[in-house]
């Protein structure tokens, strides 16, 4: 009986071995890297992720090293299949943080090169979830696509804390887990809120 528990724990120690030299090596061949759903630390420490304040234009130096860990493609044209809009509005001590054109768009100022599934087209806030399929994108996925800095204490440079809210509703939950939702109103307020939270958006334009 001895010599029968030694043996299966041998086999169980070996299968543990061999399996872990797989996936170290699977890793080491270009396996992709953690889902954008890990959380804060790998969006956070991607290439080209600033933690500065304020303005922030797109990210672009270092936008195709992000694709791949962000589950971002590269896109030739626009995937309508699944098309919805959410708006996003930043504050700082009340004034309003401009959200960028062509967060998400290669080439945007030049020549187009490629678009990306979640991107922006304007300086108007709204965020285009464009995709093949139906899948969730989070607010964490675009803040590192813009490459911004974002966890539960800090925004960008800011790291005092801040509030956000959805449809003018206080969040509690961390901010970059948020999943994208239609016509979600989302606002993020560091330091002194403005007069008036926004709680919607006009989506008649769209």
């Amino acid at each position: 009986m001895l010599w029968t528990i030694i043996g299966v724990l041998s086999i169980v120690a070996i299968a543990g071995v061999a399996s872990a030299l797989y996936f170290g090596l699977r890793g080491d061949s270009g396996g992709t890297s953690a889902p954008a759903t890990a959380g804060p630390n790998t969006y956070n420490s991607l290439p080209g992720i600033r933690k500065t304040k304020a303005p922030w234009p797109p990210e672009v130096a270092h936008l195709n090293d992000r694709l791949a860990p962000l589950d971002l493609n590269p896109n030739p044209q626009e995937q309508l299949a699944y098309h919805i809009h959410q708006h996003l509005d930043m504050f700082e001590n009340g004034k309003r943080i401009t959200v960028p054109q062509c967060i998400g768009i290669y080439g945007c100022y030049q020549s187009f090169a490629y678009i990306t599934e979640l991107h922006t087209h304007r300086t108007d806030g709204i965020i285009h979830v464009e995709a093949p399929s139906k899948r969730h994108y989070t607010l964490g996925t675009f803040f590192a696509e813009w490459g911004v800095f974002l966890n539960r204490k800090c925004v960008g440079g800011y790291c005092q804390g801040y509030k956000w809210y959805v449809n003018g509703v206080r969040q509690t939950g961390p901010a970059y887990a948020l999943k994208l939702e239609p016509h979600e109103e989302i606002a993020i307020v560091i330091g002194k809120p403005p007069a008036k939270i926004p709680s919607t958006y006009n989506w008649s334009g769209l």
